[in-house]
């Protein structure tokens, strides 16, 4: 029997930080993905601030696998790293996820000292037939809409078009409404 692939597991964790040290926070962010990027399956990690002046910073980092996400999660790197920041950051909300099962999860606060086990994603089937019940639709009215002003490109360009304006479409509009829809025919 062949065991499971190994899935990549991203990491999304929201700290807070005072303003006014802004700087600090930036400085610190970096020194932490420059840490992390030493170590294998390491696949890349980025954050974000709501607004100027916000105290939330967004932060993602991910792995190529549980097992590499747990040798950096536990590594006197990151402690050190960690600590370093004691007095003037608040870790707050800590989610993992592996592949595309985000989509099918509302969102959830989760404590950073019991971040506990992710909820279980649907079947992959289900997560299959979801995507393909948004898609169909999308991609109709994408052929009827699209279709006729597309006509004088090649595959490759009707295909990047395409591509380009759907998805942002199944991504923000058409995918959380059908999930929402289905979420009790998923969790079953």
């Amino acid at each position: 029997m062949q065991s499971p692939p190994q899935l990549a597991v991203t990491v999304a964790i929201t700290r807070r930080a005072d303003p006014a040290r802004a700087a600090e926070m930036a400085a610190w962010v970096r020194a932490g993905a420059s840490l992390a990027e030493t170590f294998p399956g390491f696949l890349g990690t980025g954050w974000v601030r709501p607004e100027v002046g916000s105290s939330e910073w967004h932060m993602l980092y991910r792995f190529a696998d549980a097992e590499a996400l747990h040798d950096w999660e536990e590594s006197a790197q990151r402690r050190w790293w960690l600590s370093s920041a004691e007095g003037f950051v608040e870790h707050t909300r800590v989610e993992r996820r592996t592949g595309i099962e985000g989509w099918f999860d509302p969102p959830r606060e989760l404590a950073v000292d019991e971040p506990g086990p992710a909820p279980a994603a649907p079947p992959r089937w289900k997560q299959a037939v979801t995507i393909w019940l948004g898609f169909f639709p999308v991609s109709l009215l994408s052929a009827y809409l699209l279709a006729p002003h597309l006509g004088a490109l090649n595959t490759v360009l009707k295909t990047l078009v395409s591509t380009l304006v759907l998805t942002p479409i199944m991504t923000y509009l058409v995918l959380p409404r059908v999930t929402r829809l289905l979420q009790p025919w998923l969790k079953r």
